[in-house]
Parts: C-alpha cells; sequence; structure tokens
C-alpha cells in the first residue's frame, strides 16, 4: 500500500489517499490510539469522493473509528468495460420503462459483487497492518457486497446494510449464513429498491441480533441522524 496524499481536515480527521496495486482508495483516521475499522462501501458507479459518503466516514472517523473506502472496479477513477457501461443502461432503460429487470441485474450486479469481493479482502490485509489500526472489523454500505463478505470473512464483527431490495440471488442466500449483528437501512419510498424484498431480505439474516430502520423518503433520502446511530451501533460491537 502506497499514501499518495495526506489532508489534515478542521474536524481533526486526516484523510490518506492510497493505492494498492490497482486500487485507490482513502483512510480516514483521527488521534492516535488503535481504532477499529469501519470498511465503507458503495456501488452504482459513484466515486468514493461523493460528498454524502465522505461526510459518513469523516463523522464516523471524528468519532474514533479508522473508516476505509476503495473504488472498486467500476467506481470512480476505475474504468468500466463495454459490457458494463451497457448493462447498466439497459438497467436504468428498464427501470424508467417500468419493466421486469431481475434477469438484467442479476447479470449485471453479482459479477460486481465477484470482483469486489478480493480487492475488499486485499486491502483488509493491507489495513489491518497499519500501524494505529486495529479489530474488530465493521462494515457499512452496499448490501450485496457487504453479505458476501460478512459470510466469508471471520474477521467483519458487524455490518451496517443500506436498502437491499435488489441484491443477487446468491447473496440472498448466503444471508441466511450471517450470524453477526446487522443494522438494515431500508428508505420506504427507495425507487429502486422494492420495499418487500428488502423486508424479506432482513428476514432471511441469520443473525441472532438484527435491527432494522425504516424512514421515508427515497433512495438518498437517508436522515442524518442515521449516521449517528450507525456509529452507536458500531460502538456496541466493535469498541
Amino acid at each position: 500500500m502506497h499514501i499518495t496524499s495526506e489532508q489534515h481536515l478542521d474536524d481533526g480527521v486526516v484523510a490518506r489517499e492510497f493505492i494498492l496495486g490497482e486500487i485507490p482508495g482513502t483512510l480516514w483516521t483521527s488521534g492516535s490510539a488503535p481504532a477499529p475499522l469501519i470498511l465503507t462501501a458503495h456501488n452504482n458507479g459513484l466515486p468514493r469522493s461523493e460528498p454524502r459518503l465522505v461526510a459518513r466516514a469523516r463523522h464516523s472517523a471524528a468519532h474514533g473509528y479508522a473508516v476505509a473506502s476503495i473504488d472498486a472496479a467500476g467506481c470512480g477513477e476505475r474504468p468500466r468495460s463495454a459490457s458494463d457501461e451497457r448493462a447498466r443502461a439497459e438497467l436504468r432503460r428498464a427501470m424508467r420503462a417500468g419493466e421486469p429487470v431481475d434477469e438484467i441485474f442479476e447479470s449485471f450486479i453479482a459479477p460486481l459483487v465477484d470482483k469486489a469481493v478480493p480487492e475488499w479482502r486485499t486491502t483488509l490485509d493491507a489495513l489491518l497492518s497499519l500501524p494505529g489500526i486495529g479489530g474488530p472489523v465493521g462494515y457499512s454500505g452496499w448490501a450485496a457486497l457487504g453479505i458476501r463478505l460478512a459470510a466469508i470473512e471471520p474477521r467483519i464483527a458487524a455490518a451496517g446494510f443500506f436498502a437491499g431490495g435488489y441484491v443477487p440471488h446468491a447473496q440472498r442466500e448466503e444471508a441466511r449464513q450471517i450470524s453477526v449483528p446487522l443494522l438494515l437501512l431500508l428508505q420506504w419510498d427507495d425507487e429502486g429498491n422494492p420495499r418487500q424484498r428488502a423486508l424479506d431480505l432482513f428476514d432471511a439474516f441469520g443473525s441472532k441480533e438484527k435491527t432494522l430502520h425504516a424512514n421515508m423518503g427515497g433512495h438518498v433520502g437517508t436522515p442524518w441522524f442515521e449516521v449517528e446511530d450507525g456509529d452507536r451501533f458500531f460502538g456496541r460491537h466493535l469498541k
């Protein structure tokens, strides 16, 4: 892992940009004591520099966590293949037209999860070797990826998932294997994530401790207090 830049922010958080092979990422930290690590993952081609994602990461870092995000293949700085671009365009067209999207979604998202998981595990190895970062590890963000990681990665001790309406079939089955404490955030009027599917996914999780927070509004309308509640959730399980 090579640190390419370091920025000291006005809230006491230090943002370090890094590169790990072909994987670009950001690590946010504050203080000098060993801090539990939260991995924050995104989808839909968003860059890790998306302001609302950065705001969440900085808030958690300011409250004593080390927070890391990477641009997985097809996101942010990472190039997309022509087939990925076609799949994204077809998915958007079908959703606008109100057509069934399950087959398109499955063929598009499932390979993204398969590609992203090894990169996140490689990143986790590198992060845990840095001074000032320790376990246990939390995960926050994209549900499909998080389900796979929580099912196969023993270092993840707690997970927070967003949405969950459209999750590939393989991850819906893997959800039954998850036993770590989890928090699922659901936007009641999310135009891109069918509500009942998200509720069914929550029911399928095998965790004995699982919490569902549902709020009114669309996909990007998650209230800020959920960020604060998320930090309290991780505080119960990572500190």
